[in-house]
């Protein structure tokens, strides 16, 4: 652990997540509407399947720690309208887009998307469903909260045929449960996992977050002991992002009560450990899956995935071309090119009503963006890659990594890259030494959270 330590001292600093290559940092107005409507004309003229992201915002309360957009409201009319401009922008998209690739990963986030009633719920799907076709296996996934979902809610997600259910858990501790405004109490996860079962759900994910204000080893075990007793399919555990001068609310988290870096370290440490011995395999960076799981044999055969959803798997091994994103703040990558919607509420709505597309920045891929994103895919989701199959010269590169090699936490053979099991926790730096963007950011640390 003292290694692990002078590592950690050495190692964390802000950088990307690299849910894309370049990251959202890149993107400018200058790619907007026009682009993306004649790249969806263009993807309409490809093959293969899609990706399908939905954005539903509200919550009815925030949590302290969260770090996605999101829009608080109790006014159930503000949600209805939005779904009109909602299922308005999915019509545009799927106008252009003419029934002609069905789609293989289909995701709705949030926010909370259980904000909604089941009729509701219905309501959106059936408007994705007037104009788009589904794979026969498709992986049908949505975001849950075991606080405000119920039976009810998960009757219809399975007669629509979701066959995927991510929960957010976070803690089970009361007291770190207090500090992020966040009760949820053990009882009701419980529950919902079970009645889930009942229904034939094929996945459960629940979400942990390590890092949280009041989170101390002795709770956190606890934690997880009460989450391997659950036997999730997977388990996901994200880094808190204290970022505060993006996210105002995270002001409200007293910093002093804020794990320090080697506490937090050792929470990690605890989870690789405890989940291991109930028999997850550690997949990614921050994933976990039992051995039967789709994600675990994708990551064993080497066909697992990177995007703005996250990691990602298909059943046929073929991952959708092009993720089609709708909604306030959505991202998405049609045709070479990322897109992202307008990320404030009044400004999503009034771009529907003149233009039905909301889009207001992205970013068009060069040649160097395709081969830095096939490197850096390649370290995020199998921690190595071999560089003689890119076209270009990363010498400077393989110079840079160096010191990692020298610290244990990667290996290079010729051009053979290869992350160590320690050096699976900074794999985000690894990856940042082939980010040509990120050398514009060096000094700009608030952009990004820490990478450990």
């Amino acid at each position: 652990m003292k290694r692990l330590v002078e590592l950690l001292q050495k190692y964390d600093r802000p950088g990307p997540r690299y849910t894309s290559y370049p990251t959202a940092v890149e993107f400018h107005d200058g790619v907007g509407e026009a682009a993306y409507a004649d790249h969806l004309d263009a993807a309409a003229g490809r093959s293969g399947p899609l990706g399908f992201y939905l954005h539903l915002p509200f919550c009815e309360e925030r949590c302290l720690f969260c770090g996605c957009n999101v829009v608080i409201t109790k006014q159930r009319d503000i949600a209805m309208r939005y779904l009109d401009h909602l299922t308005a922008e999915i019509a545009q998209v799927g106008d252009r887009l003419a029934r002609k690739r069905p789609i293989a990963q289909y995701h709705w986030g949030g926010g909370t998307p259980t904000y909604y009633a089941p009729d509701e719920m219905r309501r959106i799907h059936a408007a994705v469903t007037a104009h788009f076709d589904f794979e026969p296996d498709a992986e049908m996934a949505i975001e849950v909260d075991p606080r405000v979902t119920n039976s009810a809610h998960l009757e219809v997600l399975r007669e629509l045929g979701f066959n995927r259910l991510s929960m957010g858990v976070q803690d089970f501790d009361d007291s770190v449960q207090e500090a992020i405004g966040r009760i949820q109490p053990h009882e009701m996860t419980v529950e919902l996992v079970a009645r889930a079962r009942e229904l034939g759900f094929d996945s459960v994910n629940i979400d942990l977050i390590y890092g949280l204000p009041r989170q101390m080893p002795h709770g956190f075990e606890h934690t997880l002991e009460l989450v391997s007793d659950l036997r999730p399919d997977r388990i996901a555990l994200y880094s808190y992002a204290h970022v505060p001068w993006l996210k105002g609310h995270q002001r409200k988290i007293e910093e002093s009560e804020l794990p320090p870096p080697a506490i937090k370290l050792g929470l990690y440490q605890s989870a690789l450990d405890t989940f291991r011995a109930h028999g997850y395999h550690a997949i990614g960076m921050d994933h976990f899956a039992l051995p039967d799981d789709a994600m675990t044999l994708a990551a064993e055969a080497g066909t697992l995935g990177r995007n703005f959803m996250g990691y990602t798997v298909s059943p046929s091994g073929k991952h959708a071309s092009d993720l089609v994103a709708c909604g306030v703040s959505g991202i998405g990558e049609v045709d070479g090119a990322y897109f992202q919607n307008r990320r404030k509420l009044i400004d999503y709505e009034r771009a529907i009503d003149d233009a039905g597309l909301a889009v207001d920045r992205g970013y068009l891929l060069t040649d160097d963006d395709r081969v830095r994103r096939g490197v850096i895919a390649s370290l995020m989701c199998s921690f190595r890659v071999d560089l003689a199959d890119y076209d270009a010269d990363f010498t400077s590169e393989l110079l840079a990594l160096k010191p990692m090699v020298d610290d244990g936490l990667l290996t290079i053979d010729g051009k053979r890259i290869a992350i160590t099991e320690t050096g699976r926790l900074f794999v985000r730096n690894v990856c940042m030494e082939f980010d040509a963007h990120l050398r514009r950011h060096r000094d700009d640390k608030q952009r990004f959270s820490r990478t450990v």
